[in-house]
């Protein structure tokens, strides 16, 4: 099995982390907190729980639905949503200005421990178990999956004969790579396809995740290799292909619920383990082509009404 150097994830979380330790502006998310969120929220004993996001579409959608389905369970709820990447949320967790936020069990294993080897979605899983601290935990992860992917159009596909990203070796220094900013640190994105691969792109251009603008490069010819979440859409819409990821760079990435340890109640987790019993990759697929054109708290409240 390679061996794989991850020092820079933990070099992230402990910046991170500083930043929520300073005083006088320290805070990421104090701009976007919502009343009556922070240090009186859930995890902190008060009556909300605040439940986060990501700055990409499916995960906000995430966020939706388990504030839907926390709703009807008498939770009081609010959002944060659109925090940002990984560094920042993880930093509002460690503060108290969010309380629960929907996460994915490979990439948030290896953020936590920068020796995570495991691939399948059980060994993750207890991985991710392991790594966590005391003062967060993990609650019942869900079916649905949705994992960082390398795609190309089709046309670069059939020109270059790529079907692996391994094809991609002797083709990368002439090609450019496109993914969200934080791919040229992360093992999962440049490192890890520099280790693994042994692929040396031409450029790295940093792009935001989950949004429109990896999908417009590719279309325009800016990048010829993009990284494009598997449940998106566009994937289909564009006819791109998905290089195969052959020597398991992308672990598993189930979705699961990340909470404030001291926030967990027995109605709080019923909840949440009902919508991850009822999450499903094709399900989430589908949401995602309705949130493109419609309003994610709906959408949300669509599939909980449905569970």
């Amino acid at each position: 099995m390679i061996r794989r150097h991850r020092t820079t994830v933990l070099v992230a979380l402990t910046a991170a982390l500083a930043l929520s330790a300073c005083g006088g502006g320290g805070d990421p998310l104090a701009e976007d907190e919502p009343q009556g969120g922070g240090s009186d929220g859930a995890s902190a004993g008060g009556d909300t729980l605040v439940i986060g996001s990501a700055n990409f579409p499916e995960n906000v959608l995430l966020a939706e639905i388990y504030a839907a389905a926390l709703g009807d369970a008498g939770v009081d709820v609010e959002t944060n949503l659109n925090i940002g990447n990984r560094e920042a949320y993880m930093a509002g967790l460690e503060d108290g200005s969010i309380d629960l936020i929907p996460e994915y069990t490979g990439n948030l294993a290896l953020f936590l421990n920068e020796d995570a080897e495991a691939t399948a979605s059980d060994e993750v899983y207890a991985e991710l178990q392991e790594a966590l601290p005391e003062n967060l935990t993990v609650l019942d992860m869900a079916e649905a999956e949705d994992k960082d992917s390398v795609v190309v159009t089709a046309e670069t596909a059939e020109k270059l004969g790529l079907t692996t990203i391994a094809d991609l070796k002797p083709e990368a220094p002439n090609l450019v790579l496109g993914g969200p900013p934080e791919w040229r640190d992360r093992f999962t994105g440049v490192p890890g396809l520099q280790e693994v691969y042994g692929l040396e792109f031409s450029e790295f251009k940093p792009l935001d995740a989950g949004s429109t603008l990896t999908v417009q490069a590719l279309v325009n010819g800016q990048i010829d290799a993009g990284n494009i979440f598997s449940t998106d859409p566009a994937i289909v819409e564009n006819d791109f292909v998905v290089l195969e990821d052959n020597e398991s760079l992308f672990a598993a990435q189930n979705v699961v619920p990340l909470i404030s340890t001291d926030a967990v109640t027995p109605e709080i987790k019923e909840a949440l383990n009902g919508v991850s019993a009822g999450l499903t990759t094709q399900n989430l697929t589908d949401m995602m082509v309705q949130v493109q054109d419609g309003d994610p708290a709906a959408v949300a409240r669509e599939f909980v009404d449905g569970l």
